[in-house]
């Protein structure tokens, strides 16, 4: 289980991180994932909609971090609406395809909620 005192729920909604060029994007959330794996603290729950549910799928540049979260304990949600709508849901490769009361029912569980 995560180690954190306060529940916190991180929500990806881009193929990436930030307003940037689609390459920095996901250099940028490579950098943010291996930096969240090496602290001492980790998000209870990731939640993935919109574009966001690409980083869960085949083909996915952080697919290795979302692994490695996984591993120690951190739930990964992708909101299956939107991976039926970018035809993704038997591409995904980490995490479970959820839906959207299961990302509400994280973010009222949680003491701090960040989007990315």
């Amino acid at each position: 289980m995560p180690d954190t005192e306060t529940s916190i729920v991180i929500l990806i909604n881009r193929n990436g991180m930030g307003e940037a060029d689609p390459a920095l994007q996901q250099k940028l959330l490579q950098t943010y994932l291996a930096l969240l794996i090496e602290g001492p603290s980790l998000p209870a729950v990731i939640g993935f909609y919109g574009e966001g549910v690409r980083l869960v799928a085949a083909d996915s540049p952080v697919l290795a971090p979302l692994r490695s979260l996984e591993a120690k304990g951190v739930r990964l949600v992708a909101c299956s609406t939107c991976l039926n709508y970018y035809n993704l849901l038997d591409q995904v490769q980490v995490g479970i395809a959820g839906g959207m009361p299961d990302i509400i029912e994280a973010q009222w569980r949680a003491g701090k909620v960040i989007t990315l």
